[in-house]
């Protein structure tokens, strides 16, 4: 049990994410992100699953088989996409992403930017955000745009850096300016690494 490393770890989450959160011009969701984090019923679990290089929803999870942290995280911030998730009307049975809003997107960006720079500290890179989005199988869960618009950021932090990255969020995402026809998503972490290697990232 580490309640103080814990403690610290996702104070220094909140606080990454509301400095770049202001930067993009989300003064509100800055100061509200993940407040739940706080509550009992998540905060009592990451200092019992609390490791410091990743997060302890996922450790909670490899225990226990499910992470009744995450289940109540996911619930009460809309910056995640798990919280649009929803059945889908055109197929009974089935569970599809909703279309997330832009400002919440811009917020999902942000939060991100701040978990992969918590968690792999040193090693961190601007390229980090977006090999942890086509690592993730997860994101196939979101609706094509939101995903779409997401991997357009990160690719856009990867290539340019954050602070073009986050004014451009402020000066044209978040004003509705849409992602580049010419803009293709890479299949997968081994498409993205090869071309990054070999400098072909484009926006």
């Amino acid at each position: 049990m580490n309640i103080w490393g814990h403690f610290k770890t996702i104070t220094l989450h909140k606080f990454m994410v509301m400095k770049l959160c202001f930067r993009a011009g989300l003064y509100r969701q800055g100061l509200l992100h993940d407040l739940s984090k706080y509550s009992w019923t998540e905060f009592s679990k990451g200092i019992v699953y609390f490791q410091g290089d990743r997060s302890p929803n996922n450790y909670e999870r490899e225990v226990t088989g499910l992470s009744l942290s995450w289940l109540h995280h996911k619930g009460r911030n809309r910056h995640h996409f798990e919280y649009w998730l929803d059945y889908d009307a055109r197929s009974p049975g089935k569970v599809t992403g909703m279309r997330m809003p832009r400002r919440y997107v811009a917020e999902m960006f942000c939060d991100r930017i701040a978990a992969c720079r918590v968690y792999e500290k040193e090693n961190y890179t601007q390229a980090s955000p977006a090999r942890f989005f086509y690592r993730s199988s997860g994101r196939y869960l979101m609706h094509d745009e939101t995903r779409r618009e997401l991997g357009y950021l990160l690719t856009y932090l990867a290539v340019l850096g954050e602070a073009a990255s986050l004014s451009y969020i402020r000066r044209e995402y978040l004003k509705g300016t849409a992602v580049p026809d010419s803009w293709t998503e890479y299949e997968d972490l081994s498409e993205f690494n090869a071309r990054a290697e070999a400098g072909e990232i484009r926006l």
